[in-house]
């Protein structure tokens, strides 16, 4: 239980890292739409698909910990987008917050399949 915490407390530090830079390097657009956010959230779950599908990592409970709630879950971010879709909401962006909340649901869940389909699930 130690080892496996630690994984997941190591890999989601070094996610969360990862969330940073990139939002630090890809700010929002001049429309305000938190397209680094997006990016992110769409990446992580296809690669969460990926990790959970592979089947050397399915043998190594460790690694599974480490890359999933590890590293994907400090990566990717729901209170991020949802605290920006309010943000947009409430700056008077109602089309683009819609837009923003629909779009990163359905592309994610696009990612899935699409992470499951490339390990051949």
């Amino acid at each position: 239980m130690t080892r496996t915490l630690l994984a997941v407390a190591v890999g989601g530090a070094l996610g969360a890292v990862a969330r940073w830079g990139i939002t630090e390097a890809w700010p929002s657009g001049a429309d305000g739409f938190p397209w680094s956010t997006f990016a992110i959230n769409v990446a992580g779950s296809f690669l969460l698909a990926v990790v959970v599908g592979w089947v050397a990592v399915k043998q190594r409970p460790l690694l599974l910990a480490a890359l999933g709630p590890g590293v994907l879950g400090g990566f990717t971010t729901l209170s991020a987008v949802s605290e920006q879709t309010r943000a947009l909401a409430d700056g008077g962006h109602v089309t683009t917050a819609a837009t923003y909340a629909v779009a990163t649901l359905g592309a994610a869940l696009l990612a899935v399949e699409l992470g499951r389909r490339v390990v051949g699930r």
